[in-house]
């Protein structure tokens, strides 16, 4: 069993795992707490026209990915912002026009894309050395972005409105945690894949959410619960020979079940204490 961590493949999924779930904690609070959370997974879902492009062109996977990511990122803030009452058509459109552009890159790029799949649902044992740095990187710009504008960040997570009134750009925060969306979104394909990544942005940050009194607390819980089920996935995944990013999102499902259970149990017993 301790065999499988001298693997250098199953040292950089673990490494791999970690960074992602802590990137995934972070920004998933944030688009909870600002309820963002559809516009998250039109991005997620979008973000195949960039690998569709990327396999077309010939370059990186995380660059075309994320490229078109930032674009869908910056068009859903613009549309949002100045189109809010139509916001559900634009989402469903810019979900599926996404989509349809990575299917047809994919059709007209010559030879048989096996590895298509692991985009979408995850493939964490591929991951390379330079797919641990793009990774890295990302989490360390979002911790240096929160910890520069946390103050901003909070107060037009609770009151946009009120923020703006006192000079606070609420319009350029809310863009940036778009971007932060999509740039996790970019660096989970390997990790859950597109189909899943809003699964792992969301299921450890709502135990969170219940358990922490604060934006920062949950942060960091978020980040730990998440990857503590990306490393059980992981694991899961390799003793039974199950698709990663599948394995880690029934994970964290059974995680967020365990926590309505001991809570009920919790609530019923402190009830009956009081009575």
């Amino acid at each position: 069993m301790m065999e499988i961590f001298t693997y250098d493949f199953m040292q950089n999924a673990m490494i791999a795992g970690i960074l992602v779930s802590f990137c995934a904690g972070i920004v998933g609070s944030l688009i909870v707490v600002n309820r963002m959370v559809f516009l998250a997974g039109g991005i997620a879902h979008s973000s195949y026209g960039g690998i569709g492009m990327a396999l077309y062109l010939g370059i990186p996977i995380f660059l075309g990915a994320g490229i078109f990511a930032a674009l869908s990122a910056l068009l859903i803030a613009w549309l949002t912002i100045e189109h809010r009452e139509r916001i559900d058509s634009f989402i469903g459109l810019i979900w599926a026009v996404g989509m349809a552009i990575g299917v047809l890159f994919t059709d007209i790029t010559p030879g048989y894309h096996s590895d298509l799949m692991s985009y979408l649902f995850g493939s964490i044992l591929a991951v390379s050395k330079s797919d641990l740095y793009a990774m890295a990187l990302l989490l360390a710009v979002i911790l240096l972005l929160v910890h520069r504008y946390y103050r901003e960040i909070l107060a037009v997570s609770y009151d946009s409105q009120y923020a703006s009134l006192r000079g606070i750009p609420s319009r350029l925060v809310y863009t940036m945690l778009l971007l932060g969306a999509a740039m996790t979104v970019v660096v989970s394909i390997k990790v859950v894949g597109l189909i899943l990544v809003i699964a792992l942005m969301t299921i450890p940050t709502y135990i969170a959410e219940r358990v922490t009194r604060s934006l920062y607390s949950m942060m960091i819980v978020s980040g730990i619960l998440a990857a503590i089920f990306t490393l059980c996935g992981l694991l899961a995944s390799y003793i039974f020979d199950l698709t990663s990013g599948a394995s880690i999102i029934l994970v964290s499902a059974t995680g967020l079940m365990v926590y309505f259970v001991v809570s009920a149990i919790y609530r019923r017993i402190l009830y009956s204490t009081e009575e």
